[in-house]
């Protein structure tokens, strides 16, 4: 490789880094701990045998037990099956909540999985959980709650809470594995035009990262990228900022207006 394009080359991933830097900062840290935190509070609330959070695995297309806890929730952890497999992959598949009392009586049920993981419950409450743009990332799942106890609308919404809890750590996990993406697409662009000046390359790197998500409800890579251009701003002109994202952040915890409420 030639000196320039080296350069060229360290220069594509210091952009990158510095977005990816910022988009890491915005999200919440301790992403499989806050999962284990999740199904352990669900364990309690639901006095539940087991409760489990299963997430889709692109490069494999398979649903994959990531964390579980409870009495029956030990075997759990690692399994993977179908998405479209069982009650969980008809909760992923359809986006659907689904509360079955027996599931022994629901065609849907699939033993065999059960099975493997040392555990048959009688009754399942599941929750998709899902991400802003409405995409389905995964399954979280009750398994035999209180005995006395039975499975209502109540015990649903209660899981979906929880559930977008889940969310919101998928979505922070989402930006390493789109900062690589992110460097990808940088190198390309460079290889595509290796005369580029540093301000056409950040240019590029920008457009790259706002088209990771290819939704624009989402607009966590274009609030990293004017963090990352605002790092080599003035301290006057950082200060202005600041200013502005501290008024904006004020403005989106205030009670919106009552004739605005639905």
């Amino acid at each position: 490789m030639s000196e320039a394009r080296e350069s060229a080359s360290l220069r594509a991933l210091e952009e990158v880094a510095a977005r990816a830097a910022a988009a890491g900062r915005l999200e919440p840290p301790g992403g499989e701990a806050v999962l284990r935190s999740v199904v352990e509070i669900a364990v309690t609330l639901f006095a539940a045998e087991a409760v489990s959070i299963a997430l889709h695995d692109p490069a494999t297309d398979r649903l994959v037990i990531r964390v579980a806890a409870g009495p029956q929730g030990g075997g759990a952890v690692g399994i993977s099956f179908a998405p479209a497999t069982g009650i969980a992959g008809y909760v992923f598949t359809t986006g659907q909540p689904l509360a079955v009392a027996d599931v022994a009586a629901d065609p849907r049920f699939d033993r065999s999985i059960a099975e493997r993981t040392g555990y048959v419950p009688r009754s399942i409450l599941a929750v998709p959980v899902i991400l802003e743009d409405g995409a389905a990332v995964g399954v979280l799942e009750v398994l035999d709650r209180g005995a006395d106890a039975s499975l209502g609308l109540r015990d649903l919404d209660l899981a979906a809470q929880l559930a977008r809890q889940a969310a919101v750590v998928v979505r922070a996990s989402r930006v390493e594995r789109e900062g690589t993406e992110l460097l990808r697409q940088a190198l390309i662009r460079l290889a595509a035009d290796p005369a580029a000046d540093e301000p056409a390359l950040a240019d590029a790197v920008a457009d790259a990262a706002v088209g990771l998500d290819g939704e624009a409800g989402d607009r966590l890579w274009a609030l990293a990228d004017a963090v990352a251009r605002a790092r080599r701003a003035s301290p006057e002109q950082v200060g202005l900022v600041v200013e502005i994202l501290d008024a904006l952040a004020r403005r989106a915890v205030r009670p919106a207006p009552r004739s605005f409420r639905r």
